[in-house]
């Protein structure tokens, strides 16, 4: 198996149940998935090799990233706790991927699911449903990026993540202002500008010394600015 810069491989039992995935099955089979940590910063594979595997966060957090030909870096996606990656419709990985923090991740080869998938109309439509969910979320990027203003690029990324990371009225980021500016095609000064901007107008408030945890304090505010700089 070929993993880059896993720091420990599990030594648990490799056999395990499909559905520890997430994934709806109506036949429910065994199969090897394997644990890999990284550490931050650790790449997990690399834009061009081969899409042999596919990848569950079960701790941590993970981001999909391009360097672009002059050097910046754009992030296409972060995969946080549950979220699967990897699956491509081609042989070959189109994003590098990185551990933000110290991560645990779950592999599971590619074919076996394939296999699965051809006796198992449940699993099919499953991969089917994420591989069209990738795209909608390829395609929501893109229009994220299109927008006008860095406050309304920052509202929707604030949104975003407020609908997968709030817990206990705390949204607790576990990537960095460089990241969310990668992620949004901003510089690292807009986007703490932004943030600024949004603490100001009383639609957010900061926990802690490095502000990484976030309480929305008007989402409905949040929700309808089209936001005016």
């Amino acid at each position: 198996m070929f993993v880059r810069n896993a720091a420990d491989a599990s030594t648990s039992s490799p056999l395990h149940s499909l559905r520890e995935l997430g994934l709806n099955t109506a036949s429910n089979p065994i199969i090897s998935l394997n644990e890999f940590t990284y550490k931050k910063g650790n790449e997990i594979y690399g834009e061009k090799e081969p899409a042999d595997y596919v990848y569950q966060v079960k701790l941590g957090a993970v981001r999909s990233y391009k360097l672009l030909s002059d050097g910046r870096r754009q992030i296409g996606a972060f995969h946080l706790v549950g979220d699967i990656f990897g699956l491509e419709n081609g042989s070959e990985h189109r994003f590098t991927t990185e551990a933000i923090v110290d991560t645990t991740v779950r592999l599971v080869t590619r074919r076996s699911l394939e296999l699965v998938a051809k006796g198992d109309a449940m699993v099919a439509r499953n991969l089917l449903s994420m591989t069209t969910s990738n795209l909608q979320h390829a395609e929501d990027h893109m229009l994220l990026l299109g927008r006008k203003t860095s406050l309304e690029r920052v509202a929707a990324f604030l949104i975003e993540m407020d609908r997968r990371l709030t817990a206990a009225g705390i949204m607790a980021l576990p990537m960095s202002r460089r990241d969310i500016a990668d992620y949004l095609g901003l510089t690292l000064e807009t986007v703490s500008r932004a943030l600024s901007r949004l603490h100001e107008l009383g639609v957010l408030g900061f926990i802690g010394n490095n502000q990484r945890q976030i309480v929305l304090l008007d989402r409905q505010q949040l929700a309808s600015l089209d936001l005016q700089n």
